[in-house]
């Protein structure tokens, strides 16, 4: 289990934009993979995007695919998920996780990462 820090949620209105950050202890190069879930109101959690550290892919939910952004810099042992033109519909918990085993995983299954951030609240609304 790693200690995970998200920050960056808030208040938005529809169009505008957030960047969530997850601080890890750590050097986060030493992770497999970095992963953004979220989990709205009343409704299951689900992956919104992944980066697998040492191949450098990106994975994102259709929806969000050309608005939000994974990212990691090293040099602050942070991940980031910049998120741009925000819809009502990404109101949610957003949790940053991360995996500590290299390799080929399957992004979207929540079970396949090790520790949890504790979350951060993304609202988007007029």
């Amino acid at each position: 289990q790693v200690h995970l820090v998200e920050s960056g949620g808030g208040l938005v209105h529809p169009g505008g934009s957030l960047r969530l950050s997850c601080a890890a202890p750590g050097s986060i190069l030493g992770f497999g993979a970095i992963g953004w879930f979220r989990q709205a109101p009343g409704k299951g959690r689900e992956a919104v995007s992944s980066l697998s550290v040492h191949h450098g892919d990106t994975y994102y939910k259709e929806s969000v695919k050309g608005r939000f952004t994974i990212s990691i810099d090293s040099t602050k042992n942070t991940a980031y998920l910049q998120m741009n033109s925000l819809k009502p519909e990404d109101t949610a918990v957003y949790y940053c996780a991360t995996r500590s085993s290299p390799g080929k995983y399957y992004w979207q299954i929540d079970q396949q990462y090790d520790s949890w951030g504790q979350g951060t609240e993304v609202t988007v609304s007029s």
